[in-house]
Formats: structure tokens, sequence, C-alpha cells
């Protein structure tokens, strides 16, 4: 995966704005790499429009814009400059919090560099990735999107956002899942242990087990063993039913057509040849049919 120019060197100015305070920040050093820190009005800031992250815990923000209130921000937000005011690349939720704590400017990295639509994409699901801020169905719908767009592997996806490949594929199978599932996930009813326990069964088997995990407060491993009766005793079940008898219908036919000694059974026929006389005549029918 070939990222945007530029792309790399935003990334590690957020990492490093997310490891020291706002203080311990050499603003020269970052004006030098075309960036720079300063305090921007909130209303000039415009979300990035490709967020992956769709559901933001309510009281959590309340708390960081109670914190920020107090103690002011520690880790400023990361802009691009616009002609209409700025693009926000990085700190979602700290946005969120200045807003509803009615503050009206923020710290902000400005980063001096040109971001297509593409990249602007990639930035905003590899940040969300890295701070671990997504839940579940958003990170899955992160790495299929990251996959798709560049024709990329699982393997690869591994080596670009550090996560283990086993952890890509199985986060990626929770959207296998029928909606109501991953709605449950997302409201932080079920956990993603309880989700991907379900994977395979249908739809509405999913929501009969959901809905016993909720109302019963079921652990993830008595998930696991309401799925494994579930599915041992439908494998009984269809394994007791006899098999239906498709040759049957055409005892007739055979009879006639058959010139030799044969037995129906449900899904095939039995011939019985007398001697080698029979065999190679029957050899030789079945090639004149070709």
């Amino acid at each position: 995966m070939a990222l945007g120019r530029g792309l790399g060197e935003i990334l590690s100015e957020v990492e490093e704005a997310y490891e020291k305070d706002l203080s311990d920040i050499d603003s020269f050093e970052l004006e030098s790499q075309g960036a720079k820190v300063e305090d921007i009005l909130v209303e000039s800031i415009t979300p990035n429009p490709f967020q992956p992250r769709k559901h933001f815990d309510e009281q959590a923000l309340k708390e960081l814009s109670e914190s920020i209130a107090r103690y002011g921000l520690l880790q400023p937000i990361v802009v691009i400059e616009k002609q209409d005011g700025y693009l926000l690349i990085a700190g979602e939720r700290r946005l969120r919090a200045h807003k509803l704590a009615k503050i009206s400017s923020i710290k902000a990295i400005i980063a001096d560099v040109d971001i297509d639509e593409i990249r602007l994409r990639e930035l905003a699901l590899l940040e969300n990735i890295q701070r671990e801020n997504l839940n579940a169905i958003e990170l899955a719908n992160s790495y299929a999107e990251l996959i798709d767009v560049h024709k990329i592997t699982h393997d690869e996806l591994s080596s670009i956002v550090h996560k283990s490949r086993s952890q890509i594929t199985n986060t990626m199978r929770l959207l296998s899942l029928s909606p109501y599932v991953q709605e449950k996930l997302i409201e932080g009813k079920i956990s993603q242990g309880h989700a991907k326990v379900l994977v395979g069964l249908d739809e509405a088997k999913q929501k009969v087990v959901i809905n016993s995990v909720i109302g019963q407060k079921l652990s993830v491993r008595d998930t696991e063993n309401m799925v494994k009766n579930y599915k041992e005793s439908k494998s009984t079940t269809q394994s007791s039913q006899p098999s239906k008898n498709i040759v049957s219908p055409y005892a007739e036919e055979c009879k006639e057509k058959i010139p030799y000694k044969h037995k129906l059974k449900s899904k095939s026929i039995e011939i019985y040849f007398e001697n080698e006389k029979e065999i190679e005549a029957f050899l030789k029918a079945i090639e004149n049919l070709h």
C-alpha cells in the first residue's frame, strides 16, 4: 500500500502530539517540518467527511469536556488550512468536547500539506485504528475499506496498521453478522467475544441467541456452549431425517431399459453382471453414447 506523500509525516506529528503535553512540543521544530501550533476558532473547523467513527459515547464526551474546561487541552488536534477555514485531520472527540464545553478556540497543529480525498480517507481510518477509538464494527468497516481501496491482502494491512493478521480477519468476520447483532455490539449490549461466536448461524438464530445473552446476562463461555448445543442438535436432526429417494420414481423405466440385474437405492443404481461379456457389452453401450 503506497500511502500518499505527506501522510506519514502527519501521522508522526499526531503521534508526537499524543505522547507529549502541549508545553513540551517544540513549535519551531514542527514549523520546520511544515507545521505549526496555533489557537484557532472552533467554528472555523470542518470535520473530516470520511470519519469512520459513527458512535460517540455521550458520557465519555461529557467527561472529556469537563476535563478540558478545567485543565485545558493537553493534546492538540491536527488540521490543514483550507480556503474557507480548516479541515480536521485528527481529534474528532476533542473538537466535539470543546463544542460541548462552549469553548470558542482550540489548540491545533496546522499541517502544511495538500491532501486529496483518498489520502484524507486513509488518514481518518489509520488515525482511528491506531488510536483504537473505533467500536468493533467501525473497525471492521475501516479494515474492509482500506483493503478495498488499495487492493491489498490481510497480511499487507497487518504490517501497515500493526495489528495481527488473525485480529484483522476475525474482526472483519463480524461484518457477516446480521444488522441486529451488529447494532447490539455497537450499543455495547454484547461484547466482541459474544458476537464472534455467532458467525455462521442464520439470522433468526443469531437474534434468539443475542436476546438470551442480553436477557440472561450470559458470559462468552455460556454463549459458546449455547451455540455448540444448537449446532449439535441441528446436526443430529438432519442426520436422523430419512434421505429423499430420487430413484424410485424411475423404477419402471429402469426395468425396461437396463437389460441387467440391478438394484435401486435412494440415490443410486447397482448393476450386477453375470460374466465378462455383459461387462464388455455394457462398456460398449456407454461408448456408443458419445
